[in-house]
């Protein structure tokens, strides 16, 4: 965009020097860019990360038997499981990138460090294009029994919405919502710990504003600006994204909402390339930055989804 002189008013008869003698001045400070918040790190584990370092790594992340409890009498003979740990493969097969290019003459001439500050635009950017592209590749993964309209390993009758028949969620039973999501999670046996749960923003201000929710949720030091964290309701930490999946269902804008618990969704990345070199085509510096990365829901039961519209308020 190109930089306009700000003409100041002058009276009747004055000259106006403002486009011969007034100088235009860029501020030292750059304007501020807001940011959507990511989660994928505090609903992911990490366990695997340390095992890969290029793109195209492939981890085998190795499960434990079966092995069965039966019943004794004393003197009977004892039957010997073999076990056969099942294994999970995370591949490394996603990679984003950024680069820019700055001139020496605008390095020289500028009155901020651009490398340092368009790097660090750069790597925010790319860390929300990889929270993007988590939350919207594990919406298939959940197990049948925590989403759809008969979710539930026992229920068969927790209403999460399905295509066709999204479930409207409004102030009146947005922590309805929350509880059989809860419910869904406790018939599979899943850890309480660790356990999250993904709200568009809109539903956020629903959920903030009712009753239970005032007295419910409790907050913390982490700011909600960096990593969208709410606080607590039941069993779930809450968190707000922007960055959720969406569609069209008719005529409905619809958010596939997620929650979970840590153990089930796992990611690793690699920071394989972050350089600053000299152009060889040009005067200037040449910025670039590789991330290579794998997620995967080794534990379908420990995820579920919620196909959620607004709905108006009862």
């Amino acid at each position: 965009m190109a930089a306009t002189t700000a003409v100041f008013p002058v009276a009747a008869g004055v000259p106006s020097l403002t486009s011969n003698y007034i100088p235009i001045i860029f501020a030292a400070t750059l304007l501020k860019t807001f940011y959507a918040a990511t989660v994928f790190g505090a609903i992911a584990n990490t366990n695997y990360e340390g095992s890969i370092k290029q793109a195209g790594d492939k981890v085998i992340i190795r499960g434990l038997p079966t092995i069965q409890s039966r019943k004794y009498v004393n003197g009977q003979a004892i039957t010997f499981d073999r076990p056969n740990p099942a294994t999970v493969e995370l591949l490394i097969d996603q990679g984003r990138y950024y680069g820019f290019e700055v001139s020496s003459v605008d390095l020289a001439q500028a009155n901020v460090p651009m490398v340092q500050k368009w790097g660090e635009h750069a790597a925010m950017t790319q860390k929300i294009e990889i929270d993007k592209d988590i939350l919207s590749g594990i919406v298939a993964s959940p197990s049948a029994h925590n989403m759809g309209a008969t979710a539930g390993l026992d229920s068969d009758d927790i209403d999460l919405g399905a295509a066709g028949a999204p479930l409207g969620v409004n102030g009146s039973n947005i922590l309805d919502v929350i509880i059989d999501a809860e419910t869904c999670l406790d018939e599979q046996n899943v850890p309480d710990d660790g356990r999250w749960f993904v709200i568009p923003s809109w539903c956020k201000g629903k959920a903030m504003k009712s009753n239970l929710a005032n007295a419910s949720i409790t907050g913390d030091g982490t700011s909600i600006l960096r990593n969208g964290r709410l606080g607590q309701i039941g069993k779930f930490t809450l968190y707000q994204s922007n960055n959720l999946k969406t569609t069209t269902d008719g005529a409905d804008k619809v958010w596939y909402s997620l929650f979970g618990q840590k153990e089930g969704l796992t990611f690793a990345s690699q920071l394989v390339e972050n350089a600053v070199v000299d152009n060889p085509f040009g005067f200037g510096k040449l910025c670039k930055g590789l991330q290579v990365f794998g997620y995967k829901v080794v534990k379908p039961e420990a995820l579920g989804m919620v196909y959620m519209k607004k709905a108006a308020e009862a």
